[in-house]
């Protein structure tokens, strides 16, 4: 059960020597969730090619990005909640391990069979490691708001800047070398991320070993794995599809019997009380919903880039590091300055406005625009306004949790996005298909530039809407003022 704590500074939070290498554990950590992020895009810009090289249709083309995503989606409930059973620091190891030999595999693939086992096995590590390495930040930078500020800034711009780094890894890689490195480069990753691991990451204290909730753990997996599913195959069969309908009233079903089956039992997979807190609460509503709305932009964006303005896969890549520095710059503001005066009720609003300024430019889009007058506004615009949103919600989904609870806690912020980037996918390609059909019938086949520049500009304004709805939501939901910190949680020394 959480506790509301008073969001003082505790005397206790002076650096020393020892304590300075806490800051070489967040680079490790981020660097292992960077490598998680990279792969959500890297190997999408990879698929194109491995599919003509390994000889495998469309549809199967699908189910490499498919597997994942339910693999991880489904599992990080899961993951989060053995990293607080079994250790959160194994949990991270072993799920960098994992995920390096699975990429590995991928990437030595000779055909679809092996690179899906890849992909999949790929997913599960990173349910592993990706809730790990958020609670690790967060129980490592405990005791000081300022200090945990900083250090979800710096986490948050590394969540933020991957999938758009991850474009341009892929576009360098493939264009290249070949595409198989846009897995071998994880392997490099998770070798340096290992070493790290080793020297500077300390776990916390490791509370009593209970039962792990069965009935919960099936019910939310097989649940998310309904959902995710779904969702998938709404983006390729259409929302119609039986197992369309079908996968989503089965996930809704199972996801409500599990929330029913947490009231119920003792030591539950995933304590409500960690998601009935209006700053968790809210902070998870805020991820998965930007995430649906940010998604149009990595992809949707990188199409017109390609097909309208002819940008190669590199350069659009390049394209996007103007996006990716104001995130940073926006997500190291927010930590460092903001969060510990305000707290997240007045900057992650201010983040979604800035991100829905910039897809409302993005809709002014054209044949003839130029990336400097209409694409390079609209992604500073919204890069400084991600940079708002994704530190100080990751920092308020994880503040002042119980320390047993802090894994399912970060496993959930984890678990929104991937949901949000789920809803995107299906959403935004459904909506895109139906205008270009209906444009097409319309105007004949030949406005074919047309119907998609109207397909985008729909999407574009959609996805503004989302990033509107986040805003609103937050300034209504977060608390007012500094996040509460925990002036009695143990120091994780080095």
């Amino acid at each position: 059960m959480t506790t509301s704590i008073e969001a003082t500074e505790p005397s206790s939070a002076t650096s020393s020597p020892s304590t300075d290498t806490r800051w070489i554990a967040l680079v490790v950590l981020s660097l292992a969730q960077l490598m998680v992020i990279l792969d959500s895009t890297i190997v999408n810009i990879a698929l194109p090619t491995a599919q003509q090289a390994l000889g495998f249709s469309n549809d199967d083309r699908q189910w490499i990005v498919t597997g994942y995503a339910l693999a991880f989606g489904s599992l990080l409930p899961l993951g989060g909640r053995l990293g607080d059973l079994f250790g959160r620091k194994r949990l991270f190891t072993i799920g960098v391990i994992g995920f390096g030999l699975a990429s590995a595999l991928g990437g030595a693939a000779t055909g679809f069979g092996l690179l899906l086992i890849a992909r999949i096995a790929q997913g599960v590590f990173a349910a592993m490691l990706a809730p790990a390495a958020l609670s690790l930040v967060s129980v490592t930078f405990a005791n000081s708001n300022k200090e945990r500020g900083r250090a979800f800034g710096v986490f948050g711009a590394v969540s933020g800047a991957g999938g758009a780094l991850g474009l341009l890894l892929g576009g360098v890689l493939t264009q290249t070398v070949s595409w198989r490195w846009c897995l071998y480069v994880n392997v490099a990753i998770a070798i340096v991320a290992i070493i790290g691991a080793i020297l500077w990451l300390r776990d916390g204290e490791r509370p009593e070993r209970v039962p792990l909730d069965l009935a919960g753990t099936l019910t939310i997996v097989a649940g998310l794995v309904g959902l995710v599913y779904g969702l998938g195959n709404a983006a390729s069969a259409g929302w119609s599809d039986p197992w369309t309908i079908s996968s989503l009233i089965a996930g809704a079903v199972l996801i409500v019997a599990f929330v029913l089956i947490e009231r119920r039992v003792v030591h539950p997979l995933m304590p409500l009380g960690v998601l009935l807190d209006r700053n968790r609460g809210t902070a998870y509503l805020a991820v998965g919903i930007t995430g649906i709305g940010s998604f149009a932009v990595f992809l949707f964006l990188t199409y017109y880039l390609v097909d309208t303005l002819h940008f190669t896969p590199i350069q659009s890549g390049i394209a996007f590091l103007p996006m990716v520095a104001m995130l940073i710059v926006g997500a190291v503001i927010s930590g460092a300055a903001l969060m510990p005066q305000f707290g997240p009720r007045p900057i992650v609003p201010i983040g979604c406005g800035l991100g829905a300024v910039g897809l409302a430019l993005l809709t002014g889009i054209g044949a003839h625009s130029t990336y400097a007058g209409s694409v390079l506004p609209a992604l500073l615009a919204l890069g400084l306004g991600l940079g708002l949103v994704f530190g100080p919600a990751q920092n308020a989904a994880t503040s002042g949790v119980a320390a047993h609870e802090v894994g399912v806690a970060s496993a959930m912020v984890n678990t929104a996005q991937q949901i949000g980037g789920s809803i995107g996918t299906a959403v935004f390609s459904s909506l895109a298909a139906s205008l270009i059909t209906s444009y097409l019938s319309t105007h004949g086949p030949s406005a074919v530039v047309a119907a998609t520049l109207s397909s985008d500009h729909l999407v574009f304004w959609v996805a503004a809407g989302t990033f509107v709805a986040s805003g609103i939501l937050a300034a209504l939901l977060f608390r007012t003022g500094p996040l509460a910190v925990n002036p009695d949680a143990p120091a994780i020394t080095h």
